[in-house]
């Protein structure tokens, strides 16, 4: 698949759902070099796969949080190592943990 044809991709987050949020496997998976995805994203998205993949993880943790899923789960689901490091990635994204955002829709839900 050519750079041309990246740009025709629509489905990006599900790709990186199933390269499990590694830009290699990404690559792999649309048929490129890693050097030809990163240029693409640099292009196209302003910044590299493995910032893009990153930010996609936690926006896809942010979701299963609120959707009622604890964090355990979501780092299981989201192929995080430990539970901390996604807590600490959301932090650092965000300000606050996620068990912090999982209370506040708690109460706005009771």
């Amino acid at each position: 698949m050519s750079h041309n044809k990246l740009r025709q991709i629509q489905d990006w987050p599900e790709r990186a759902q199933v390269a499990k949020w590694c830009a290699a496997t990404l690559a792999q998976g649309c048929g490129v070099s890693l050097r030809t995805l990163e240029r693409h994203f640099r292009k196209e998205m302003g910044k590299s796969p493995k910032k893009w993949l990153a930010k996609q993880r936690l926006l896809r943790a942010n979701e299963l949080i609120q959707d009622g899923s604890r964090v355990k789960e979501a780092a299981e689901l989201l192929d995080y190592k430990h539970q901390n490091n996604l807590t600490n990635a959301f932090v650092k994204q965000w300000g606050h943990s996620p068990t912090d955002k999982a209370s506040q829709r708690r109460a706005q839900n009771p």
